[in-house]
């Protein structure tokens, strides 16, 4: 099971802020943001680099630069919106794919009802992202699509993971590697994670 949990103390003084009921829409935004600037640089820690001949001000040097063709975040809509502009912020020349998904409320099986995607994925690491990994229904259900569009190097990005969702993702997808700020204790009969933060889409959007 590859999971990483990315427990810098910024990050998690920043997830306790999301955690609290107080938090207001605009402040759950804002941190929901910065954390995710914060957790893109464990997750981009080894990208590929090569040396580039470069002039300095004083003499010419070879200089590490990102090597070829990028990046590629995908978030899951709606709430994966709420942690894409942060790492956009550290890295605004990536490419961007949307994967709109919504749980069936019965079944709770995931629904597809809108793709987006570049055309080079195969080229490119993707990042995907939720807030929650819950059941890991949705998450799995994006990851299959992604890889039918031709992806084969990709992550997954969430800021709360419970111990179901891991499970459900790794089985499924053992290839993908999971970046979390926590791993919480369980699923609840209506599928949210405890502790947890309650619904990330409508504490982002304001919707409840």
């Amino acid at each position: 099971m590859s999971v990483t949990i990315v427990n810098h103390p910024l990050v998690l003084h920043k997830l306790s802020i999301l955690r609290k009921r107080g938090t207001s829409t605009a402040k759950f935004r804002e941190v929901a943001r910065e954390i995710s600037l914060l957790m893109a640089y464990e997750v981009l820690r080894e990208l590929p680099m090569e040396l580039v001949s470069i002039e300095t001000p004083l003499e010419t040097m070879e200089a590490p630069m990102l090597a070829g063709k990028k990046l590629c975040f995908v978030p899951i809509l709606r709430a994966g919106n709420g942690i894409l502009d942060g790492m956009l912020d550290l890295v605004p020349s990536a490419r961007v794919g949307h994967i709109g998904l919504y749980r069936d409320p019965e079944t709770l099986i995931p629904v597809e009802y809108y793709v987006k995607l570049p055309d080079d994925l195969a080229e490119r690491l993707v990042i995907m992202v939720d807030p929650m990994l819950a059941t890991g229904h949705s998450a799995s259900a994006a990851v299959a699509r992604i890889k039918q569009a031709g992806a084969t190097q990709i992550r997954f990005v969430c800021l709360l993971a419970a111990p179901e969702g891991i499970a459900a993702l790794t089985d499924e997808h053992p290839d993908v590697q999971i970046f979390t700020a926590a791993i919480d204790r369980e699923l609840d009969a209506h599928s949210y994670i405890r502790p947890g933060l309650g619904d990330a889409g409508d504490r982002l959007f304001g919707t409840k």
